[in-house]
């Protein structure tokens, strides 16, 4: 398991880290719903404590664990596992969920609504209120980190596969479509107390195996990055950095400390730039031929390869721990300063 250097000790200036979005954070809610976006056999969790699939789309570690050591915390847990302890709670959970999206089209193939995670994150306050009453409650979600991660099963899995919103948007269309439901999560966070947000940026989307796959003249021989997909990705952060400026600006008198974290650019080096020296393949996962298993077509049958760190992706769409890892060392700066006082 990779180790990440020491963190500078900024913990005590937040009281818990709280996360919402898709597989790319999801630390095992969906082991706790009906569906099929599961991944909590192996060979996922074969470089995790224990060699333990959590849940977790990936060899080990998520992004959001590393960033929860900021509580001196190993890992974040999932919101719905029941055996969490109320001090377990306290310091935060992830309410994210495999398969979802901002688009409810997208949200009832994956029968998860991004609304419901908002829900859940209510609930959590009410039980948090019981605990150590209104006010207290009130401080530490003040104080709290919130980070999103959500928006690429919208155009990977929704846009571009299926062709229901293809007849109804263009692709600028759409990216303002969901834009609009992000900008409408955030307004919610923020009314229910939430005043430290950062917001992940889509990643290469035409880098991920599997679109790779589906998309290329020849897949086996052209492992090329699909250029619409990335350049849709690409345009889209563009406008999330605006509305995430635009709101900070609006805010920052009330406390605000609201950020865009880009994992688009450290993606494409690893992928395609100087950082690719770092790992042997950048095109196909660890997991079976790489070039379509995810999920449960990802199992204890598949072939899984012997060392994961010299993988970009750990199935056909997630990223190894290793690449996690890369992706918090390069937005640690943007990190700390949402952290600091």
């Amino acid at each position: 398991m990779l180790k990440l250097r020491h963190c500078k000790a900024l913990h005590n200036n937040i009281s818990s880290v709280f996360v919402f979005g898709d597989s790319t954070v999801d630390p095992g809610n969906n082991n706790f719903v009906q569906t099929l976006f599961r991944s909590n056999f192996p060979p996922y969790g074969k470089d995790f404590r224990g060699q333990t699939p959590t849940g977790r789309f990936t060899n080990g570690k998520l992004t959001t664990d590393l960033i929860a050591s900021y509580r001196d915390k190993e890992y974040l847990p999932p919101y719905l596992d029941p055996k969490l302890s109320i001090e377990e709670l306290m310091t935060g959970v992830s309410f994210a969920s495999a398969g979802t999206g901002l688009d409810p089209l997208t949200a009832q193939i994956a029968r998860d609504f991004i609304t419901k995670q908002l829900e859940y994150f209510k609930e959590y306050k009410k039980r948090q209120q019981s605990a150590i009453g209104k006010e207290r409650m009130e401080a530490n979600i003040k104080a709290a980190v919130f980070l999103i991660s959500s928006g690429t099963n919208d155009f990977v899995v929704n846009y571009f596969t299926l062709p229901i919103r293809r007849k109804e948007y263009s692709v600028s269309a759409y990216q303002l479509f969901v834009m609009h439901n992000m900008k409408q999560l955030l307004q919610d966070l923020w009314d229910e107390g939430a005043r430290r947000i950062a917001v992940t940026g889509l990643p290469p989307m035409g880098c991920l195996p599997v679109v790779i796959t589906l998309n290329s003249g020849n897949a086996t021989l052209e492992r090329g990055c699909i250029e619409n997909f990335s350049r849709a990705g690409m345009e889209y952060n563009q406008m999330l950095q605006i509305e995430l400026n635009s709101m900070q600006g609006r805010l920052a008198h009330l406390g605000a400390k609201i950020t865009y974290i880009d994992i688009f650019t450290p993606l494409v080096d690893m992928i395609q730039g100087l950082g690719k020296h770092d790992f042997d393949e950048v095109s196909h996962g660890c997991c079976g031929s790489g070039f379509l298993e995810a999920g449960f077509l990802c199992n204890p049958e598949s072939f899984v390869c012997s060392d994961a760190s010299k993988y970009v992706f750990f199935d056909s769409i997630h990223p190894t721990e290793k690449t996690y890892t890369k992706l918090f060392e390069a937005n640690r700066s943007i990190i700390d300063l949402l952290i600091r006082d």
